[in-house]
């Protein structure tokens, strides 16, 4: 039996399930920022109380995914950190790029680096490109910093000097003196996280990492010591990673920085599961929570994965603007719109949505728990949309009267609305954010997103997906069953994983094979003595990848590498796997060119849990499982009209509704406002065929 957490901005969500099916069990509750782990234990004590007592000592797995560390990095709530670094280097990590990302703002911020630069130390040595040695470690260059490190009160320290990343014996070393010289301090080289070359965003990585170390290992400390202390469970804890994967807690405390976009990527997951079950392996994935609002890809089954990404983007989420993380991650577009997202009138009287948000607490004015400015949750509570005795299964009783007294005040009057088209223009404006965040991201990756399938996910996505895929014209839209805690039940299907790279250039035709098969070995050792510690040897498996460009090009393609020997017999196939994934990125060919290998890649991986959804019970047929008829807002007619709702619980897989409908259970409200013919397949799932006219 597995048991999964995820904590969201606003929610935590929680899943039991049992491989066979015969146990599925799923809760949500509010996020406890002030201690996370909280809302994780009365959550699974929740849903072990509901499977029944013998639950408990049945799981086996605990997975867990957490904004935790990304919040850190975008609050700048980590330790206070120090850089060391190659003598002349100590402001690489600030020159950055020459790249701005807005060419024409004259006052345009860079990203601040996590180290400030009276942080930032120098120590004597300098290894070449190549690896050799110019100039040889001076120790007492390193011993020097200890007093200094020390009067700092510094808590983490990132070591990261220059081509490291192809001789690494000087920055080991420089971790050694200082881990022995300053107890407690949390330390990261640059080689053991990341061994590559671009010294910009090796730097930028290795400082995040240290920067949210501390964290990692208290947060899932307490985390697991609280499920065996208080849950009596002897699972092993495993935490969800960006690639896609799960990791072990050891291997989460030494590389945060691998954790930070987790549970997004465990709903991409979830997407791509529920896309197999349905017969689409074309997919946008759309996931609305109470903070935030993802899109992301699912061509031919698998989502996207990309070798690096941005986190705390400076400036209206524009790329550049934020700190690099050489982590592969999956790709997806994030924007600050969610259910908690508050709305205001801005100094042009414009209306405008988010990204800041009311988060768990106080959350919308509906909570009743002392919030005062209007939220997309207040405008959808206000249209009709969401029962106020219902939020939450009945667990959470919404202020229907505050949330419309405050877009009356806030909203409606200042812009001369009446209270209504106020909430309906809040509604209308997230999801114009949203399909515009999500248009951009499908065609940045070539895809014409009107011809995949809408999966919608979250606490907030099936409220908005229906605007959201009007505007995208697209025609088709999911609703999974236990849509508000779609990323929790992603996490059980990741399987145990952990990516290694490591520099090694030179051209395709002339590559010294015996060398880049000894690399290759080692990160596949590296690779099983990471795993090995969770599963038997014997059931890891190892994928390779190569980093690959045209001669005198600046940036890669990564090409998945064919099975079998590396060797000079491979080169056809390995050229032909490479022009083939640069023409799908940039859409055409450079015939006669040579080729560079960068960098090579193992990702080692264990078996795919198997997720067996249960069997639902026949259901009581649409007559009895409509619950009434309720006032909405219809988007065409723009005014209230009474719409059917029903109980999701009872209806049967077979059945057919027609749009405009309303369709609740405990964890999220499905609201199709609009034209629509509705069916309900074998897993409950809901199946909207849309009129897609704008």
């Amino acid at each position: 039996m597995r048991l999964a957490s995820d904590i969201g901005g606003t929610f935590t969500d929680i899943v039991l399930a049992s491989e066979d099916g015969r146990t599925f069990e799923i809760g949500k509750t509010l996020t406890t920022p002030a201690s996370p782990e909280t809302a994780v234990v009365e959550g699974s004590r929740g849903v072990i109380e509901t499977a029944g007592a013998s639950s408990r000592a049945n799981v086996s797995h605990i997975v867990h995914g957490t904004t935790l560390f990304t919040n850190a990095l975008i609050e700048r709530k980590g330790a206070r950190t120090a850089l060391v670094t190659t003598a002349g280097f100590r402001d690489a990590i600030e020159i950055a790029r020459e790249h701005r990302y807005d060419m024409y703002d004259l006052y345009m911020r860079r990203p601040v680096p996590l180290a400030p630069r009276y942080l930032r130390f120098e120590v004597e040595e300098r290894v070449l490109v190549d690896g050799s040695v110019r100039t040889p470690l001076e120790e007492r260059s390193v011993q020097a910093l200890v007093p200094v490190l020390k009067a700092e009160r510094i808590e983490a320290i990132a070591v990261c000097l220059i081509h490291a990343y192809v001789n690494d014996a000087h920055e080991k070393r420089v971790g050694e003196i200082l881990a022995k010289a300053l107890p407690g301090v949390s330390i990261t080289i640059s080689s053991e996280l990341v061994a590559e070359l671009r010294e910009y965003e090796r730097t930028s990585t290795t400082l995040a990492n240290v920067y949210v170390k501390g964290i990692a290992e208290r947060y899932l400390g307490r985390l697991e010591a609280r499920h065996k202390e208080e849950l009596r469970l002897k699972g092993q804890l495993f935490v969800m990673a960006s690639n896609g994967g799960v990791c072990d807690a050891a291997t989460a405390t030494r590389f945060p920085v691998r954790l930070i976009e987790s549970g997004p990527a465990a709903g991409a997951l979830a997407a791509s599961h529920y896309g197999a079950l349905t017969g689409h392996k074309d997919l946008l994935s759309f996931d609305m929570g109470g903070t935030t609002a993802k899109a992301c890809v699912i061509a031919n089954g698998e989502p996207l994965i990309a070798p690096d990404f941005e986190v705390a983007r400076e400036y209206q989420f524009k790329k550049g603007s934020g700190l690099p993380v050489k982590i592969p991650v999956i790709e997806m577009i994030e924007i600050g719109t969610g259910g908690g997202s508050i709305a205001r009138v801005d100094r042009l009287r414009r209306l405008a949505v988010g990204p800041d948000s009311a988060g768990a607490h106080p959350g919308p004015v509906a909570y009743g728990q002392g919030g005062s400015e209007p939220t997309v949750t207040d405008a959808d509570l206000a249209l009709g949309y969401l029962d106020p005795a219902f939020f939450l299964g009945g667990r959470m009783q919404l202020d229907v009267a505050g949330a419309q007294r405050a877009i009356a005040d806030k909203i409606a009057r200042p812009l001369s609305l009446s209270p209504l088209a106020a909430a309906a223009g809040i509604h209308q404006m997230a999801n114009e954010a949203m399909a515009s965040a999500a248009r951009i991201h499908a065609i940045e990756r070539g895809k014409d997103v009107s011809k995949f399938p809408l999966f919608a996910f979250g606490g907030a996505g099936p409220v908005h997906a229906y605007g959201v895929a009007r505007i995208l014209r697209i025609p088709t839209i999911i609703y999974p069953l236990g849509a508000g805690v779609m990323s929790a039940i992603g996490m059980l299907t990741a399987p145990l994983s952990f990516d290694m790279v490591r520099t090694l250039p030179g051209g395709l035709d002339s590559l010294d094979w015996k060398r880049v098969r000894h690399v290759v070995r080692e990160m596949e050792s590296e690779g099983r003595a990471t795993l090995g510690r969770s599963i038997p040897r014997d059931d890891i498996t190892f994928k390779r990848y190569a980093d690959m460009r045209y001669r005198k090009q600046g940036f890669d393609v990564r090409v998945a590498l064919p099975d079998g020997t590396l060797d000079a017999g491979q080169l056809d196939k390995i050229r032909e796997r490479f022009e083939t994934a640069f023409e799908a990125v940039y859409g055409h060919r450079v015939p006669d060119t040579p080729v560079d290998v960068v960098s090579w890649r193992v990702v080692a991986s264990g078996p795919r849990p198997k997720l067996r959804l249960p069997d639902m019970p026949a259901g009581k047929g649409k007559a009895k499982a409509l619950k009434g008829r309720r006032s909405v807002y219809l988007p065409d007619t723009k005014g209230l009209a009474e719409v059917p709702v029903y109980d999701r619980y009872g209806l049967a897989p077979g059945e057919t509704l027609s749009g405009p409908v309303i369709i609740e259970e405990r964890e999220s409200t499905v609201v199709i406002p609009g034209p629509a013919k509705i069916r309900i397949d074998h897993w409950r799932n809901l199946i909207a065929d849309l009129a897609t006219k704008s």
